[in-house]
């Protein structure tokens, strides 16, 4: 994670012939320059990376980091781009985008699947449960991918990816490959020691109950649905709730008790349907959702004395420093 403190010089966008795509030793797809990356956010903010890849099997990804370790740049990881927001200068380096990266293999007799990082949590909430197995109805309304939910501690429903996780396996920046049970990445609340220490997700085993009705898990699946498009807002992009929930308090209460829903800067809003959403609402910068947020923690803060935490994920370059906001 990088957190600009100062003001960085953006990264400069160039013109159609410098952003030819290379080709590096070992990969089967190239890497490309300067590519936008607000698109492949759920906020739908943000400035490019400076050099982006797309792997289709691990060993791309093995050939990226040698390459960018060889070229001294940083990498940085791109899942399903939800819970994140991408500074406005965009992010130094290589981003690598696990999006195609989406194989499973499942056990009848274990009840283990095994999936790879780029895996939608919602497909593979459907699938899981189209099978009859329990213990993963809760990801279905999370918009994320199987790697960022194994880095995050992704959760509802009063479980998360920890109570199911039976092992990662990650590769370290120097190309080394682990197997990692859960107790050896200190989870808790949201967070992991996989967060920002450079090592990239490339698979997951999950371990669910099998044996159960397919229509009764089905059915739980689609309440957890109906429940999360209930109570948070789904017509514009946001990146997820944006605080932890300060125990035993719930962050969009305090928010909404503070009187800040429909609270603006220029594009960003904080939700009126949950407080703690901040909702892009045409045309916001990442600087707009910084300034609402140092906003909000400084109001629930003079009020509550209670100091509100981000769940969301800050990478790259920022216009304006974001310091008090994290």
């Amino acid at each position: 994670m990088t957190l600009s403190r100062q003001r960085p010089s953006p990264i400069v966008m160039t013109d159609e012939a410098d952003r030819s795509p290379i080709r590096i030793l070992g990969a089967k797809c190239p890497v490309y320059r300067q590519i936008p990356l607000a698109k492949m956010t759920t906020l739908r903010v943000g400035g490019p990376a400076q050099w982006y890849f797309t792997p289709r099997i691990s060993d791309d990804i093995y050939a990226a980091m040698a390459w960018a370790a060889s070229e001294g740049f940083t990498v940085t990881l791109l899942g399903g781009g939800s819970n994140l927001l991408i500074g406005d200068g965009g992010i130094a380096g290589l981003v690598v985008s696990t999006r195609y990266l989406r194989e499973s293999w499942f056990d009848e007799e274990t009840g283990q699947v095994t999936v790879s990082a780029g895996f939608p949590l919602p497909k593979l909430a459907w699938q899981i449960a189209d099978r009859g197995w329990s213990g993963f109805e809760w990801a279905v309304g999370i918009p994320g991918t199987v790697g960022g939910a194994v880095v995050m501690n992704a959760g509802a429903h009063r479980s998360c990816t920890a109570d199911i996780l039976s092992s990662v396996e990650v590769v370290a920046p120097n190309g080394t490959v682990q197997t990692l049970r859960p107790e050896a990445l200190n989870y808790s609340y949201r967070t992991s020691d996989l967060q920002g220490d450079g090592r990239i997700v490339l698979r997951a085993t999950f371990q669910l109950r099998p044996g159960e009705d397919a229509t009764q898990v089905k059915a739980r699946t689609n309440q957890h649905l109906k429940q999360r498009h209930a109570s948070q807002p789904y017509h514009r992009p946001s990146c997820g709730s944006v605080f932890r929930n300060p125990s035993p308090h719930a962050a969009g209460w305090l928010i909404e008790q503070a009187g800040l829903k429909g609270y603006c800067v220029g594009g960003a809003c904080v939700a009126r349907e949950h407080a703690n959403f901040i909702l892009n609402c045409g045309n916001a910068t990442a600087d707009d959702v910084v300034s609402v947020m140092r906003h909000v923690r400084e109001t629930v803060r003079e009020r509550w004395d209670i100091e509100l935490k981000p769940e969301v994920k800050c990478l790259g370059e920022f216009t304006n420093s974001i310091e008090g906001c994290w």
